[in-house]
């Protein structure tokens, strides 16, 4: 073990060079969290879906829905069985955004991926579920739901919660919170100097 440790330390001569690369990169990591807004995706708030504009429809269709008063983002669109699944499913979701939100190759309409359908359906079931097992509401519809048990919620439920509502460019005016700059403030009193 102390070979291992005595092999991980530079040789005097490059010592302060290594500490100040090291100092660099935990700048860098530091200040790429921080304008990320990264550990605001610990948290349920709707409004952390907006930190990148291009979910600016997606925030304003729920915002004028029905689900706005019992459910937010992640009651529907993350994991909710265990907070194992719930952080796992979190952080493989946050790695794939951040990938695609820094190469620039977010598409003009979001559709969700296969990992996000089955959360969904699951989610929906999980909140319905007495809607679901009442026989006076599946008397009407008893023969449709054994016919086609192999259909998603929304098969049928389409505009629940996010309607029509696909692109960007397709609500130009949604009002939507505006996230805050990345620049410290200190940075800009130093600009206006």
């Amino acid at each position: 073990m102390k070979r291992l440790i005595a092999s991980l330390i530079p040789p005097p001569q490059w010592r302060v060079a290594v500490v100040v690369m090291m100092g660099a990169i935990a700048g860098l990591i530091a200040y790429a969290a921080y304008s990320s807004k990264a550990v605001s995706y610990l948290s349920d708030a709707p409004e952390t879906c907006v930190n990148c504009h291009i979910m600016a429809p997606q925030y304003a269709s729920w915002q004028h829905s029905s689900h706005r008063e019992y459910a937010n983002c992640n009651d529907c669109h993350v994991p909710q069985d265990n907070i194992f699944r719930t952080y796992y499913f979190k952080a493989m979701d946050g790695a794939r955004h951040a990938t695609v939100f820094t190469l620039r190759l977010e598409p003009q309409n979001i559709f969700i991926k296969k990992a996000g359908i089955g959360v969904v359906q699951e989610n929906c079931i999980r909140c319905h579920e007495q809607l679901i097992t009442d026989a006076r509401l599946l008397v009407q519809t008893e023969t449709y739901h054994h016919q086609f048990t192999d259909r998603l919620c929304w098969d049928c439920h389409r505009e629940v919660p996010h309607g029509r509502v696909k692109s960007l460019s397709s609500t130009p005016y949604a009002r939507v919170p505006l996230p805050g700059s990345p620049v410290p403030e200190w940075l800009h009193r130093f600009i206006k100097e």
